[in-house]
């Protein structure tokens, strides 16, 4: 073999509902299309059309043999309007959950992730302390309504990429560039990511529950330095890794707010995860407080840097914090042709393999081509592709190996020869 996976560890894929669903719901993502603010002109409002196709892909994860799923609730569909709840979506929402435990494939739920109703954005959305607990009202919602089908949960997906892309950098809705806002939302995340952890626990309990599961997916990466032996870039990684994810981190595993971040809710040192979510894509190289691409190295179709060991150096991250599983929630590539994708899945792999880090599962991200946010349906990262007229479903080269290692429990000589070894990465 040329490596084996943890025996306990569980395989399968990730999604987004914003990303796949479709629908004319009123978030912010429909909205920020209706302004023309989506690079391809792509509707959100289409994607996979997951919402009406939700059994076909149920049974698609099935037959490639995923063992776990991660799946999102879109807050605009549960919630339309402002104190309201839609029991429509919300029995179907129980469908789809019940037919994935029916076909043995155990679901991670994600509570937020990008996307919220414009009732809430209107109300200036995380930047506002007293709208808190409107957050606080879907994390309630979620449990009491899809408590008995779940037992493990993602209270929020990247609040660094959200609160800097939303407030920071203005390319997400709603397009704002402040820092204080940014750190604003960065704080508010952290305290919901808290509370909810204490709520989701507290509540299931209640239930009868002991196997409750509650973590945050975080987008971490590495941040080099562009010339090691210059102290002034050493210098900038340093400083761009504590402010896009180390001072959060903290704050949001063990509720240590160190500045520039408040704890305005007074909440205790703990430990508020029982899992390390890790996202893991690539590595910044840098030179100045930001981010930044290595020359000459193996990247993405987005210009991503392709970095294999990055994934333990993150996951080694995390665990320094609090000793917790590594489940590794996002881990995928833009590769527009799968010309390359088996090769970055056999080589992040082996370095997880070889790993004596504690990871208990890999999510790729992901399932199939979707709305890829701003990018819209430009950026495919699936092993599944979804034809843009038809919706017909088609299980790529990369899909069909990914199955083959969770069928095999790792890669063999034939394995890669047949997948993996006349793919490579395009230096540039």
């Amino acid at each position: 073999m040329d490596f084996l996976l943890p025996n306990a560890l569980l395989m399968g894929v990730s999604s987004a509902a914003t990303q796949i669903e479709g629908g004319e719901v009123n978030s912010n993502w429909n909205d920020w299309y209706r302004q023309g603010r989506i690079t391809d002109g792509t509707d959100p409002a289409t994607a996979n059309d997951h919402w009406l196709r939700w059994q076909e892909d149920t049974e698609l994860l099935a037959q490639m043999g995923m063992q776990v799923y991660r799946l999102g609730i879109e807050w605009a569909r549960l919630c339309p309007r402002e104190g309201e709840v839609d029991e429509t979506a919300v029995a179907q929402y129980r469908q789809e959950l019940l037919l994935l435990r029916e076909k043995g494939i155990r679901p991670l739920l994600t509570i937020h992730h990008f996307s919220n109703p414009m009732w809430f954005e209107k109300k200036g959305g995380w930047t506002r302390r007293e709208n808190l607990k409107d957050y606080m009202a879907l994390v309630e919602l979620a449990v009491d309504r899809f408590g008995d089908l779940v037992s493990d949960y993602i209270t929020i997906n990247e609040p660094n990429v959200y609160a800097t892309n939303s407030y920071c950098f203005g390319m997400w809705p709603p397009g704002e560039k402040n820092v204080g806002r940014t750190l604003q939302v960065m704080e508010n995340m952290a305290t919901c990511h808290i509370r909810a952890y204490q709520l989701i626990h507290e509540k299931r309990r209640k239930m009868g529950y002991t196997d409750t599961m509650v973590g945050a997916a975080n987008h971490l990466r590495v941040f080099a330095p562009k010339n090691g032996k210059n102290p002034w870039h050493r210098l900038c990684a340093g400083l761009s890794e504590a402010l896009f994810q180390g001072i959060l981190l903290k704050a949001m595993i063990r509720g240590e707010f160190a500045f520039p971040l408040r704890n305005f809710d007074h909440i205790p040192k703990g430990e508020y995860s029982d899992f390390h979510g890790l996202n893991y894509y690539s590595r910044s190289t840098v030179d100045s407080i930001g981010d930044g691409v290595r020359e000459n190295c193996p990247k993405n179709d987005l210009g991503w840097e392709i970095y294999p060991q990055g994934l333990e150096e993150c996951a080694a991250m995390l665990y320094r914090q609090l000793p917790r599983p590594i489940w590794v929630t996002e881990n995928g590539t833009c590769d527009n042709t799968d010309r390359f994708r088996c090769r970055y899945l056999y080589e992040h792999l082996k370095v997880l393999s070889r790993s004596e880090l504690p990871f208990a599962r890999y999510y790729h991200w992901c399932f199939c081509d979707n709305f890829e946010w701003v990018e819209g349906n430009s950026a495919k990262f699936g092993l599944v592709s979804v034809d843009p007229q038809t919706g017909v479903r088609t299980v790529k080269k990369s899909g069909r190996f990914f199955s083959e290692i969770i069928r095999r429990g790792g890669v063999d000589r034939e394995l890669y020869e047949q997948y993996v070894a006349d793919e490579e990465f395009e230096v540039r």
